[in-house]
């Protein structure tokens, strides 16, 4: 999904990894729905580690060898399966005061995307998020539209920097907003810093991937970056 991985650099560094998901992954899991896991050969425990080793930032194929060294040997596709059939997406309860709103480029294979995403700035998760071939007001009033569909945010106050496509939205929806530079809207920023720490890890790009696989492992990192702020 994400392409070749960067080797691990020796075999202590590559068991250290895996001791401290596991330990991450102990009481953490429910946050995975298998329900797909009855068409998999796979046994359930080793379908949850991979899933959490790779959304936890290990390329596929690093993924591959450490589920090797547990005695199970599956292919890099097989892994890319088990994220996409996973459907995680990012959820929340709340009705948040306040809502963090950006916008930044990312890579695809070859083609620049735009990553839009929703951030409460009291809590650090991601209420929203989603990836579009360009930016546009039409484009942006989809995105805002999806997020109030799905979370509580009607009265909530947006905070937005200058972008005036991200404003406009807004105000056709008759959404409150404030355009702020700092402060709380760094909570959205600093997802951004993830995201594309992540990326970079594979050449700066979701290479061999269409738009629909990149949105999809997308939608499994919010629900995992979700419950590490937990």
């Amino acid at each position: 999904m994400l392409g070749g991985g960067v080797n691990l650099e020796n075999e202590a560094f590559e068991f250290e990894v895996l001791m401290n998901e596991f330990e991450r992954l102990s009481g953490r899991t429910s946050w995975i729905d298998l329900e797909f896991i009855e068409r998999e050969r796979t046994p359930r425990e080793i379908v949850e580690v991979g899933i959490h080793l790779h959304v936890a930032g290990l390329s596929l194929s690093n993924t591959k060898q450490i589920l090797e060294r547990l005695g199970v040997k599956r292919s890099r596709t097989a892994i890319h399966n088990w994220v996409q059939k996973a459907d995680l997406q990012p959820s929340c309860d709340g009705s948040p005061n306040h809502v963090a709103v950006d916008e930044t480029v990312i890579q695809v294979n070859d083609e620049r995307h735009w990553l839009f995403a929703a951030v409460d700035p009291e809590t650090n998760e991601i209420l929203h998020a989603r990836l579009f071939q360009t930016r546009t007001t039409q484009l942006t009033v989809l995105f805002l539209r999806e997020l109030r569909e799905q979370q509580q945010v009607e009265q909530a106050t947006f905070l937005v920097d200058a972008a005036p496509t991200l404003a406009s939205a807004l105000d056709r929806l008759g959404l409150r907003f404030q355009t702020v530079r700092h402060g709380n809207r760094n909570s959205v920023e600093r997802v951004f810093r993830e995201v594309k720490r992540r990326t970079s890890s594979f050449s700066n790009t979701f290479s061999n991937a269409s738009l629909r696989s990149a949105e999809s492992w997308l939608q499994t990192f919010a629900v995992w970056w979700n419950r590490c702020q937990s």
